[in-house]
């Protein structure tokens, strides 16, 4: 009996002998705290405009100890803009359909808050708050993550070898689908964008993910696993009454290629798929994720509700977008291309959603899947000693089956801008937007709508 529980205990601890790296002391190192941008890590001000996903090239760098970095974006905007929708039915005053009043002015100003955090050796934590937004002027946590890039509690030259290519990121987070989210303003942080707005069709999405990325002499690949909700649920007693309370999850992915070709030149494609395969509880919010709101504020708004009551300005925060309504089941593939030629930059959307809503299908029991499709292409030449001035196009058009319509409807957009970045810090920047919708039935408050006007922008990030 002996001898078979001195031989329990010594099979025990071979199979624990290599989890016994897990249990390390902390380093001296890693006793304090100091101040600094952590590793693999996208700045917030203007060294950040090209970067999409966080490389590896921070592999090698000496590790020099925990750091807190404390970044922030702050957006001041004039508008003058006017809009219209001739030959709606309803759109008088105090009418279903009328327009929200426009006079030129400043709009409300939006900031955010980021704490990023190097815990360990190529493990950070991040955390991104909304200080301010249309949607939500109070305070408000747009969601964080944690990324691994090495796992130093672990000794492993295998595992090492492994994460030399790998990274591992879990969080409550803004989900990689598609590399426009890169380029887009987000609430107070507008430094990336060299616009006012992001794509009509707003592909933006925070939900509870996970995603793994593998990184390789320019090749990328990312497989990610969601709720598809933007905030969890535990509630299992609620029926909804549509009976589709179902939580199925989302699974998407990306792959592609981005290469510094020589001194000069850059060229990134990548394509990505998002998929749900059904009703998701609350309901999937991929082109309506967006809490902070537009750019182009009030404008193309229905002002009134069916009661005649005028909706608050917190309610009025999509501005200018288009929701194509698929919360209810969904698959979309976006392609992205990138280049970059010295000061001159191109970069092109395209993308296919397909599925429906929530609510379609209740009374005949039959639903047919809609498909909306998008078109965005941009042109910017950066000049100056250090590129800190920036002209640029952009046409972006959307084209959109909806729900018991026969005929798909069209929003085209057209916008000129040019900017300045005083430093990397300081932005100006200025833009003439003209924007039309039609093949909208004309009960819709959007029938024959068009606005244009010029916005300003302020911005500060760091």
């Amino acid at each position: 009996m002996k001898f078979t529980k001195l031989l329990s205990l010594c099979a025990l601890s071979m199979l624990l002998n290599p989890l016994a790296g897990l249990a390390q002391e902390e380093k001296e190192i890693d006793e304090f705290m100091t101040f600094g941008e952590p590793s693999f890590f996208r700045p917030y001000d203007k060294k950040g405009i090209h970067v999409f996903e966080t490389t590896k090239g921070d592999y090698d760098k000496p590790y020099t100890g925990r750091k807190l970095n404390l970044g922030a974006g702050f957006t001041m905007q004039f508008q003058s803009l006017k809009n219209e929708n001739p030959g709606a039915l309803n759109s008088g005053s105090m009418e279903v359909n009328a327009l929200a009043p426009l006079k030129p002015g400043f709009m409300t100003s939006q900031a955010n808050l980021y704490i990023d955090v190097q815990l360990a050796e190529g493990i950070r934590m991040n955390l991104t708050n909304y200080l301010s937004s249309r949607h939500h002027n109070e305070f408000y946590v747009k969601g964080g993550y944690l990324q691994v890039d090495k796992i130093p509690f672990i000794e492993s030259d295998l595992l090492d070898n492994l994460m030399r290519y790998t990274t591992i990121k879990v969080g409550h987070m803004e989900i990689n689908y598609g590399d426009a989210h890169f380029r887009r303003p987000d609430g107070g942080h507008t430094s990336y964008s060299p616009f006012m707005e992001g794509n009509i069709m707003d592909a933006f999405a925070t939900e509870m993910a996970a995603e793994v990325y593998l990184q390789h002499n320019g090749l990328f690949g990312m497989i990610g696993l969601s709720n598809g909700m933007i905030k969890g649920s535990v509630d299992s007693l609620a029926v909804n009454t549509d009976e589709t309370d179902k939580r199925n999850p989302s699974v998407y992915f990306k792959g592609g290629i981005d290469k510094q070709i020589n001194d000069i030149t850059r060229v990134r494609l990548s394509g990505s798929w998002y998929h749900n395969s059904g009703t998701n509880g609350t309901g999937l919010t991929m082109y309506a994720g967006d809490r902070t709101g537009s750019n182009y504020q009030n404008v193309m708004e229905q002002y009134y509700t069916a009661a005649g009551v005028a909706k608050a300005g917190t309610a009025m925060y999509s501005s200018g977008r288009f929701n194509p309504n698929l919360n209810g089941q969904l698959d979309a593939i976006m392609i992205n291309a990138f280049a970059k030629v010295e000061g001159f930059e191109l970069f092109g959307t395209y993308e296919i959603a397909k599925g429906y809503a929530k609510n379609e299908g209740l009374t005949d029991n039959e639903v047919e899947a809609r498909t909306a499709t998008q078109f965005a292409i941009e042109g910017i030449y950066r000049f100056g000693s250090y590129e800190n001035f920036f002209a640029g196009l952009r046409y972006n058009t959307v084209q959109s089956k909806l729900y018991n319509y026969e005929e798909k409807v069209n929003v085209d957009r057209f916008a000129v801008g040019a900017g300045w970045f005083m430093t990397k810090n300081i932005m100006v920047k200025g833009e003439y937007v003209n924007q039309k919708y039609s093949d909208f039935k004309n009960t819709d408050y959007r029938h024959n709508g068009k606005f244009n006007g010029i916005v300003l922008e302020a911005a500060i990030s760091f």
